[in-house]
């Protein structure tokens, strides 16, 4: 069942909102505030978070507070990858949660949290072990990014690819279990810390894993699990067949799905960072897929057969 909606992810990142087309995130704002209404009413039971932020910035939070985004929301999420691509270390988690949550009464999600194994596997095993321990009982999900390794032949979405060094790379490695299916020493570690942990896993158009993957949440333990629908994708001939076939694959976790990336032809640039031409459409989708995948109180599907 869906029980929260995701507005944008990371948009505080360069790699997903462009900040030369909206360095203020007035844009953003408008954006947020339009779908978080249109999501609310469809369905009010449904949680409205804003898309996690990474950098942890509170900043940011107090930008998109003075604009009264926060009053539109029901939670605030943030991401964070000490060991590989932040600048602090990793047992200021606490400090770097508490820096959000001293900002606003909302609750303050981690709906992104991970380490690669591009160094070694054995830094995830202590990472994971590490961040549990750092985390548990201070944010009322704690969502693990990610079950499965990147595909290298898929490309990761950022706006300067290789151009980033290892940075770019570090995205391949961030699974449990690896590109050929085999697991990572880490993946016994994260059974130990369910259902406190949930999980992020990024699903692509058709992706060929969704099965294995649900498989895999079912033996572990795993109850919450936040995934994505895009809106870019939706324009694909046949995207509905495939939304509908992913939710009713996750239907027996509590699914946070997240709402994001513009499609070329929507944007004011031609690409998936860009600020919409017209705010209320990504309005219209996010509320076009709540009703459609959760509309009905008994949190049951009306697109699919």
């Amino acid at each position: 069942m869906i029980e929260a909606a995701m507005i944008w992810n990371e948009p505080n990142n360069k790699s997903h909102w462009d900040p030369e087309i909206d360095p203020d995130w007035s844009r953003f704002a408008e954006m947020a505030i339009l779908a978080a209404d249109a999501i609310g009413n469809v369905n009010p039971d449904v949680v409205r978070v804003l898309g996690g932020i990474s950098p942890i910035d509170p900043l940011f939070i107090q930008n998109l507070q003075g604009k009264g985004v926060l009053d539109h929301l029901d939670a605030i999420a943030v991401h964070g990858f000490p060991l590989d691509w932040n600048l602090w270390q990793i047992h200021e988690w606490p400090q770097k949660l508490a820096e959000i949550q001293l900002l606003t009464h909302l609750p303050v999600w981690v709906s992104e949290v991970g380490i690669s194994t591009f160094g070694a596997e054995e830094v995830q095993v202590w990472g994971l072990q590490r961040t549990f321990e750092l985390l548990k009982g201070r944010a009322p999900r704690i969502q693990w990014y990610s079950l499965f390794d990147l595909p290298q032949a898929w490309g990761a979405t950022t706006r300067h690819r290789e151009a980033e060094g290892s940075s770019y790379y570090r995205h391949f490695y961030m699974g449990l279990i690896r590109e050929d299916g085999t697991p990572k020493p880490a993946l016994e570690k994260f059974a130990e810390c369910t259902p406190e942990f949930g999980l992020c896993q990024w699903f692509h158009f058709e992706d060929p894993r969704l099965d294995e993957a649900v498989a895999w949440m079912r033996r572990l333990g795993v109850k919450y699990l936040r995934t994505g629908l895009s809106w870019a994708d939706s324009f694909r001939p046949n995207a509905l067949d495939w939304f509908d076939r992913q939710m009713e694959a996750l239907a027996d976790f509590d699914v946070t799905v997240t709402f994001c990336f513009t499609p070329e032809h929507r944007g004011i640039a031609p690409h998936h960072t860009s600020a919409p031409q017209v705010p209320q459409e990504f309005a219209d989708f996010c509320a076009s897929m709540i009703e459609r995948y959760a509309g009905r109180a008994d949190g049951r599907m009306r697109g699919a057969a």
